[in-house]
């Protein structure tokens, strides 16, 4: 056969298969995107025709108590650009989650991974561009029941990852799957399969192991984005400025922080049968900076105009009333359960270890506690500090147990046995603070999400001194020596770990949900394009996860932790209590104290701490360090400097403290894991500018006041006169620095003090001995030498002749000696004195009487008068 015979059989086959194929393949080939992607993948926002969210699972849970059947309800919405026809929804089921990290990586899955499968159901014959449809779909969980209609197929207790699948048949195109939503469903016991005529016999129940149920902690955040305005020092008003009025709304009724409470109020109600298991493994952790904010919006308070213009017009506030009924609850609350501070306004402890400050790590680190306490009047858990980004590095550590922690709560995968950390890693290019950062293999971070660590470990490494010396006949008061003593305090920091998958999946819950720092790489995704019902099942299935699934030789604990400024809605926070109460009731978990989940003793294996790269990554930048350190360093020479007065508003303290806290927000973790850290920059950068110019304003306030014009002295020792002027409201120590040229010597005052919004004179002993103008400089200074206001100069003349007057005083006197003297020789040796002669006896004698006669005359008016 030819070639050209060949080619136009070939030619002819092919045509022939497009034929075939044609009504299916081509289309395909043109409408890609009719192929909905997997929820959570990069392409998922490609969606061109249908976009399905969930509107209702019911039952949330199963139970062997629940209804036999599964009931879904959502709405379809016609998101493309032609009408869509013949649109359909089935319920699928994938295997039972095996491993933790399933919880999260499942939901990455395509569908044909959910290889049970349910009828496909009709929901519309057609949906036009822009238009939405309800519907619902009903699916039994087990055969039986005497129905022939296809069923999940759930037979054992277990947390199952469903898809709910959407078709349709776009115009131009044929019948393919264009969108799909999935979630997790936790089965804590299988119901048996209704009963039908058919059916009589239905099986029975299946229920959950529950001979060693899960200790479970939980723990709830209270915490808001920084939002007083920064560079305003305390005052004895206590009026506040704020960056907005968004707090207000978040305390108002329905806001965020209102339902975050109402979810427990109604979960925690008073009626007196209520069981309070679930209560007592519940722990409130407060930031105190929202508390400091809050308290501040009671007195009332001004809002930026424009967030924009920190410096610009202000408006009254709204949120005064809210404020102050959002914090009685809150005291309410916190009067019958556990409440621990979180740090202070989510600051990042790597960069506070990093600005290494004594005094704004201080206040960052020891404060929170008692201002929680102080303003919600409870007791709160001490020697525990909860990091925002549940990693850090060895700064941040060395800095918690320096400063009386005992106990950091961070993630399982923040630490490893030690030594299995690479050795090779370095530090993360993006910190540059001095500490070797490790950054986790991919291998590492795989073995410690799929395996649990110890509820408390111990970081040997991580330690505030060296440990108590043994005891000996030198050292009798050692433990060990003296049974009465107390014994030694463990040096190293201790760890409370939390499970990843589950926090992973709690922060997901809310309008605004942050993929935290600690949720590995290959199951990051934007969980903001499923809906809130399906990341409500998810969380509901990941804390069920460990109750329903005993690992061998792993603790039998679980510790919730959800993110600091957690967005969970009334619904939703209600939902997971009543999950975690749900499996209480059911013996598959027990309640566990947050007190005494951080003081069980630790597992004896040393451990190390792993810094996580994305921890690193979402950190505070470095070019706030340098400024943090450098205005922090102002405010500690500056408070040297003040004096406390009895009886008087404000104190030192309460005046500088607000500037350290600006500070500290400005190293705040908030906002940084939304994956744009540019409006959280920008916040940051604007507190350290606005605190700079305040700590300037305040070192001018204290200044020497220019006496204007010439100083002349009356002698040449008169003192100098100068007046200091101090604008701050609160005394101050000072001293004068004053440069005296060669010709005045001018004695030091010391140390001196200025009154609170006043002024005081100072006579400043001089000695000059130039009649000329002298020019001396003078400013004022702190005790420690800090310069204080501006520099002046005073100009001084004196009225003394100086040294020409010296010289001539001087040589009268000599001149004065040397004639008496000569006097004196021509007396003794009864020689005349020549200047003397031409003064005649007769002249001297009436001389003489008239000096005594004019004597006599004054004794006697003298005695007259008296």
């Amino acid at each position: 056969m030819s070639t050209q015979g060949t080619d136009a059989a070939l030619l002819r086959i092919f045509l022939a298969a497009l034929v075939i194929l044609g009504s299916t393949t081509l289309p395909m080939l043109v409408t890609p995107s009719a192929q909905a992607q997997p929820t959570g993948t990069a392409t998922s926002t490609e969606r061109k025709f249908l976009k399905l969210s969930l509107d209702s699972v019911t039952p949330t849970a199963i139970t062997t108590t629940s209804d036999p059947t599964l009931t879904i309800s959502g709405s379809i919405m016609n998101i493309g650009d032609r009408e869509v026809k013949d649109v359909t929804v089935r319920a699928q089921r994938g295997a039972a989650i095996a491993t933790p990290r399933d919880l999260r990586a499942t939901l990455q899955l395509d569908q044909v991974n959910y290889d049970v499968n349910g009828d496909f159901e009709d929901v519309v014959p057609q949906l036009d561009k822009g238009e939405r449809t309800k519907f619902t779909v009903t699916i039994p969980l087990r055969p039986g029941g005497g129905t022939d209609k296809q069923t999940l197929n759930i037979t054992e207790p277990g947390v199952y990852p469903l898809l709910l699948n959407v078709n349709g048949k776009p115009d131009y195109g044929n019948q393919a799957r264009l969108d799909d939503a999935r979630f997790l469903l936790p089965v804590l016991g299988v119901p048996p399969p209704a009963k039908t005529l058919d059916a009589p016999e239905a099986n029975q129940a299946v229920t959950a192991p529950t001979d060693a149920p899960v200790a479970t902690t939980l723990l709830w955040p209270l915490a808001d984005r920084p939002r007083l305005v920064a560079g305003v020092p305390g005052s004895a008003e206590g009026k506040v400025e704020l960056t907005d009025d968004e707090l207000a709304a978040s305390l108002a009724k329905g806001g965020r922080l209102d339902q975050l409470l109402g979810a427990l109020e109604t979960v925690f109600d008073a009626t007196p049968t209520r069981d309070r298991a679930l209560a007592s493994s519940v722990c409130l952790a407060v930031d105190p900076d929202l508390l400091i904010t809050v308290q501040a919006m009671t007195r009332g308070y001004r809002v930026l105009a424009s967030p924009s213009d920190p410096d610009g017009a202000t408006r009254p506030g709204t949120g005064a009333a809210q404020a102050q009924t959002w914090l009685d609850r809150l005291r309410a609350l916190a009067g019958t359960m556990c409440t621990v501070a979180l740090p202070f306004a989510q600051v990042d402890l790597d960069a506070l270890a990093a600005v290494n400050d004594p005094d704004l790590s201080a206040r960052a680190m020891n404060a929170p506690a008692e201002l929680v306490d102080s303003i919600l009047a409870t007791k709160s858990v001490r020697g525990v500090s909860l990091p925002d980004s549940g990693s850090i590095d060895k700064g941040a550590g060395m800095l918690l147990r320096g400063h009386g922690f005992t106990t950091a709560v961070l993630a399982d995968s923040a630490v490893t046995p030690e030594g299995t950390a690479d050795p090779s890693d370095t530090a993360t290019p993006t910190t540059g603070r001095g500490d070797s950062k490790q950054q986790p293999t991919a291998t590492q971070h795989a073995a410690s999400a799929e395996s649990a660590d110890p509820d408390v470990i111990r970081l040997p490494a991580i330690t505030a001194a060296p440990p108590s010396p043994p005891a000996t006949a030198a050292n009798p008061a050692a433990p060990n020596g003296n049974p009465t003593a107390t014994p030694a305090v463990d040096p190293a920091l201790r760890v409370a770990t939390f499970d990843i998958w589950s926090a992973t999946a709690l922060a997901a819950l809310g309008s605004n949900p942050p993929t935290p720092s600690f949720t590995p790489a290959k199951v990051r995704y934007e969980v903001s394009n499923d809906s809130r019902v399906a990341r409500l099942q998810d969380a509901l299935g990941a804390v069920s996860w460990a109750a329903l699934n005993p690992q061998p030789n792993q603790p039998r604990s679980l510790l919730l932790v959800p993110p600091q400024q957690w967005s969970a809605s009334k619904d939703e926070g209600t939902a997971l209590l009543r999950q975690v109460e749900l499996l209480m009731r059911g013996n598959l978990a027990t309640p566990r104290p947050f007190q005494d989940l951080v003081a069980q003793p630790p597992d004896p294996r040393p451990y190390e701490l792993d810094y996580l790269s994305q921890a690193a990554a979402d950190a505070v930048p470095d070019r706030f360090i340098a400024p943090a350190r450098d205005q922090g360093h102002r405010i500690s020479e500056l408070m040297r400097a003040l004096v406390e007065v009895p009886e008087a508003d404000p104190t030192p303290r309460q005046f500088l403290d607000p500037l350290r806290d600006d500070l500290i927000r400005a190293l705040s973790l908030s906002d940084r894991r939304t994956g744009d850290a540019t409006q959280a920059d920008t916040f940051a950068q604007r507190r350290v500018d606005q605190t700079t110019r305040a700590m300037d304003n305040m070192y001018r306030s204290v200044t020497v006041l220019p006496p204007g014009g010439v100083y002349t002295l009356a002698s040449e020792q008169s003192p100098l006169l100068l007046v200091a002027r101090n604008d701050l409201p609160v005394s101050i120590r000072i001293k004068f620095r004053i440069q005296a040229p060669h010709e005045a010597k001018i004695t030091d005052l010391q140390e001196q003090q200025l009154p609170a919004k006043g002024t005081r004179s100072f006579q400043i002993p001089t000695e000059v001995s130039d009649s000329r103008n002298l020019v001396i400089p003078i400013s004022l200074t702190t005790p420690d030498g800090i310069p204080l206001g501006n520099a002046t100069s005073v100009s001084v003349r004196s009225n003394a002749y100086g040294q020409a007057l010296a010289i001539i005083t001087a040589c009268a006197g000599v001149l004065l000696f040397l004639l008496a003297g000569r006097r004196l020789w021509r007396r003794f040796r009864g020689q005349p004195d020549p200047a003397d002669e031409g003064f005649d006896p007769g002249t001297r004698r009436r001389v003489n009487r008239y000096l005594r006669a004019k004597k006599r005359v004054i004794q006697q008016e003298h005695q007259e008068a008296q």
